[in-house]
C-alpha cells in the first residue's frame, strides 16, 4: 500500500452505546451547510497496527465517488484485556455542481482482544438502515467464520494476492457463502487488477471474423512482477474458463499445459520479471501473435498483432492502476455476481 502524506483525524471520541446519538447531533449542527449521503455500508477490517489511520485516509478518497457509511475497524486480537474505543467523523467533498458539500460519515473502532466475538456486534449494530453491507476484509480469514456476521454481508471484498495458502483461504470464504445460503458475492481485488489487461486481449477477438483464431491458440506467455504469480494464474484461469480448456500437466512451477475441447494442446509459460503486476501477455494462434504490454510511459497498454519478427504499430489502451483506492473504486462500481471469476478460480485452483 503506497504511503500517503496527508493526515486525517479519526474524529470525535464517543462511547460505543452513544454512537447514533452523537451522529444525529453532528448532522443537526451542520444542517444546511452539508448534505449527508450514503448508498451502502462499507465496513473495513484489518489486524495491522496503524491500519485505522491508513484506512481513514483511504476512505477520505474512496468517498469522493462512493458515498457510504464507513465502519473502519482495527483489531488487536492478541491483547490481554478486552476493550473497544470508538470515534465518529465525516468525509466531505464538494459536489460536482460545486454548490454544496456532500458528506459520508465514518465510525471508527479499535478492538482489543476477543475479536471473533466482538466483531459481529460492532458491525451489525452500526449499519445504516437497510443499505447493503460491503465488507472489505484486509487480513487472512480464520476459523470460525461466524454465521451471525456473514449472513448480513452482501459482498465480501478481499485481495488473494498475498495469501500463503490459497486453497485454505478459498475454502473459508466459500464456507461463509454456504453459511449465508449463497447470498454473499465474492469480490477479489486480485481479479479486479486484471480488468484492463483482459479487456485489451479480448478486443482482438471482438469481430466475428476473428473468432476462428480462438480455436488455433497454441501458446500463451504471461510476464508478471514479483509477488503476482497468483494474478498471472487467475489470468490463465480466465482464458481456460472462457475457452473450455482443461488442465493437463505441469512442467515445473511456471510451465503449464492445457487441452482445448477439440484436443488441441496449449502450452503456457508464466515468467517473473520487473514491471507491472501483469506486465505483458503474448498469445499465439497459428502464425499470428497477439501482444498486450505496458507502455514505457504513462498508464497505458500497447496492443499489437502480427507474425513473429514482423514490425508492428501498436495501439494504445488505458491500463489499470494497482493502488487500493483505484481497485476499490473499480470494484464498488460493479454489480451482480462474479460468475466468471469463480469459474476462473476452479480452472486453476490446483496451481494457486
Amino acid at each position: 500500500m503506497p504511503a500517503v502524506t496527508e493526515t486525517y483525524s479519526l474524529g470525535v471520541p464517543v462511547e460505543v452505546g452513544k454512537i447514533d446519538q452523537k451522529l444525529k447531533k453532528l448532522w443537526q449542527e451542520s444542517e444546511g451547510a452539508v448534505t449527508r449521503a450514503s448508498l451502502m455500508n462499507l465496513a473495513v477490517y484489518s489486524e495491522d497496527p496503524g491500519s485505522l489511520d491508513r484506512n481513514t485516509q483511504l476512505m477520505a478518497r474512496i468517498t469522493e465517488d462512493h458515498a457510504c457509511r464507513a465502519i473502519v475497524i482495527e483489531a488487536d486480537c492478541n491483547a490481554e484485556n478486552d476493550r473497544v474505543d470508538a470515534w465518529i467523523s465525516a468525509h466531505c467533498h464538494v459536489s460536482r455542481a460545486g454548490s454544496k458539500q456532500v458528506c459520508s460519515e465514518q465510525i471508527s473502532f479499535r478492538l482489543n482482544g476477543g475479536c471473533t466475538t466482538q466483531l459481529p456486534n460492532i458491525v451489525l449494530s452500526n449499519l445504516d438502515s437497510d443499505l447493503p453491507l460491503y465488507l472489505w476484509w484486509q487480513h487472512e480469514f480464520r476459523e470460525p467464520m461466524d454465521p451471525q456476521l456473514w449472513t448480513w454481508v452482501d459482498r465480501v471484498i478481499y485481495d488473494s494476492r498475498p495469501w500463503q495458502d490459497f486453497q485454505a483461504q478459498m475454502r473459508l470464504v466459500e464456507s461463509a457463502q454456504t453459511e449465508a445460503k449463497q447470498r454473499i458475492v465474492l469480490c477479489d481485488l486480485n481479479w479486479t487488477r486484471l480488468d484492463k489487461v483482459r479487456f485489451a486481449l479480448a478486443q482482438f477477438f471482438d469481430h466475428p471474423t476473428s473468432h476462428h483464431r480462438l480455436a488455433k491458440i497454441s501458446k500463451l506467455r504471461i510476464d508478471f512482477a514479483r509477488g503476482f504469480r497468483s494474478t498471472a494464474l487467475l489470468f490463465v484461469g480466465w482464458l481456460a474458463a472462457q475457452l473450455n480448456w482443461c488442465p493437463e500437466k505441469t512442467d515445473g512451477e511456471n510451465k503449464l499445459q492445457f487441452v482445448s475441447s477439440s484436443g488441441r494442446k496449449i502450452d503456457i509459460e508464466i515468467r517473473q520479471r520487473d514491471g507491472q503486476p501483469i506486465h505483458e501477455v503474448a498469445l499465439t494462434a497459428a502464425d499470428i501473435e497477439f501482444v498486450v504490454t505496458h507502455a514505457k510511459c504513462g498508464d497505458l497498454l500497447e496492443v499489437s498483432r502480427g507474425k513473429p519478427g514482423e514490425k508492428r504499430i501498436p495501439q494504445l489502451m488505458p491500463a489499470g492502476k494497482d493502488d487500493p483506492v483505484s481497485l476499490m473504486s473499480e470494484e464498488l462500481m460493479r454489480g451482480g455476481p462474479h460468475h466468471v471469476y469463480l469459474r476462473a478460480v476452479d480452472c486453476v485452483r490446483d496451481f494457486l
